[in-house]
């Protein structure tokens, strides 16, 4: 019996797989595609950007080297994101409001995430298996099965990161709930035969949006037509064409269409991310427009959540509910998500009341409040989880807090552990019970913003800031008492 069993093999199920690898479970990925290449994955469709709270996600494991990023992301954000099409200008982010060190997004594809996430799980000894569709699923209270065919994988807990039209959440019954469709977007790769009557990056228009990439034909739509057309039939290059004439108001002409796909703005989310011992990440769990790109990076960020919590828990030495603190803490985050995709598409959307929305959005990010506010919100910078401290930096991403010896808090995290930063050089009795949970490192800090110690959870997240009465309980209630005897 597996100790965690993973349906889906995208970056959400990899890099989970990578967290509960890093904390010595067994796990074994199902992955229903046989090849892991395919144009989808690569440039132009399979572009993403991950946004500044990724980065760091990927900082703190040491694997931004290996996606052509330097391993230091502390620098002013130069290309951010936008809302409804309404480009950040850089310039006017406040970066001092802001709780993180890695401020920049990075662009890059779907095949190079999963390149890095599937070499980092083999060397932990994550074993992937392709070519497995599940068809049932299984549990009660000692464990849980993934049935193929013939075929059983049992494992003690079931992981579904199987995508939007997850099996998974179908098979386990989860309810899921959410806003039905007001548009059909395509996003294809064509070669256009007149790409200057097109303007470039996103276009507002009376009759809908367009998207031009700087990748040559790569376009993106999206048509308020209700979603009717989406998985009515394929997108072919007359219809294409004839969306993308009506919503630019040009002529354009499209000579080929190479890849083209569907999709609609539904907005779901599942009322729980665990029934009994299968619980849901990313896609599986909620599901939006790509406006924002907020998907993979929302995925990522639940993956971060929940490993370190089910490693602690296979292991027998995690608190009372902190399981259960997964769906506590990232529902409300997905829900915001959700919410934010719904305004942008509610401000793109034909007609006099959005052009006003359009107009007041354009004044609001003219200033650096308001560019700073919508920055926060998409690179996850915003993101605070409620655990019960008043102090500022408790529930929040931490800073990258550097020792005078050079030493950055995202590097001791690399090996999945929590981090007792102790400035003061006399809370290591509280670390001590827990050495193969919590690193202990002291000695003053450059910037120590006044505090005694930081306790980071393993995710990044502080528990505890500041007051000394405090951190045995952060301690207990995130790392439990003691060590499980058998690892």
């Amino acid at each position: 019996m597996h100790d965690v069993v993973i349906v889906g093999g995208g970056p959400v199920g990899l890099f989970l797989a990578c967290e509960l690898g890093l904390a010595g479970c067994d796990v074994l990925v199902l992955e229903r595609e046989p090849d892991p290449r395919t144009a989808w994955k690569a440039l132009p469709l399979g572009m993403r950007g991950l946004n500044a709270g990724s980065v760091e996600a990927f900082y703190r494991r040491g694997m931004l080297s290996a996606l052509g990023v330097a391993d230091d992301p502390h620098t002013s954000p130069r290309n951010l994101s936008h809302f409804a099409g309404m480009s950040l200008d850089p310039a006017n982010v406040d970066i001092a409001t802001l709780p993180s060190p890695a401020l920049e997004g990075v662009m890059t594809t779907l095949e190079a995430v999963e390149q890095v996430l599937s070499d980092r799980a083999a060397e932990l000894g994550v074993r992937v298996e392709r070519g497995v569709v599940v068809d049932a699923v299984v549990q009660d209270e000692e464990g849980v099965e993934a049935r193929s065919g013939g075929r059983v994988f049992p494992a003690r807990w079931l992981v579904g990161c199987d995508g939007g039209r997850s099996a998974v959440r179908g098979l386990a019954g989860f309810e899921f709930v959410g806003t039905g469709p007001q548009l059909t977007g395509y996003t294809a790769f064509a070669t256009i035969a007149d790409p200057e009557k097109l303007s470039a990056g996103f276009t507002l228009t009376p009759r809908g949006m367009y998207l031009r990439t700087p990748v040559e034909g790569h376009i993106g739509l999206m048509d308020f037509d209700g979603g009717a057309f989406d998985r009515s039939r394929p997108p072919t290059r007359d219809h294409l064409q004839d969306v993308l004439r009506r919503i630019s108001g040009t002529d354009v002409t499209l000579d080929e269409v190479h890849l083209a796909a569907s999709f609609t703005d539904r907005a779901m989310q599942t009322t729980t991310y665990r029934r009994g011992r299968v619980l849901l990440a990313g896609d599986a769990a909620h599901i939006h427009s790509p406006l924002g790109g907020q998907g993979l990076n929302l995925g990522i960020g639940d993956a971060l959540n929940l490993g370190w919590k089910l490693a602690a828990t296979v292991h027998g030495h995690a608190s009372d509910g902190l399981l259960d603190t997964y769906t506590g803490e990232r529902h409300p985050v997905g829900a915001r998500v959700l919410d934010w995709s719904r305004a942008q598409v509610a401000v793109m959307r034909p007609g006099e009341n959005a052009a006003a929305l359009q107009d007041m959005i354009r004044a609001l990010l003219a200033t650096r409040d308001g560019t700073t506010y919508v920055f926060e919100q998409v690179s996850g910078l915003s993101n605070r989880y409620d655990l019960g401290s008043e102090h500022p930096l408790v529930g929040r991403n931490a800073p990258d807090f550097c020792l005078e010896n050079g030493t950055r808090l995202g590097e001791l995290l690399q090996d999945g552990r929590g981090v007792l930063l102790d400035f003061s050089g006399d809370l290591g009795h509280v670390a001590r019970r827990r050495p193969s949970r919590v690193r202990h490192a002291a000695g003053p800090a450059r910037d120590d913003l006044g505090l005694d110690g930081v306790l980071v959870r393993p995710d990044g997240v502080v528990a505890w800031a500041g007051g000394r009465d405090e951190l045995d309980q952060a301690v207990s209630r995130w790392f439990g008492e003691a060590e499980n005897l058998r690892h």
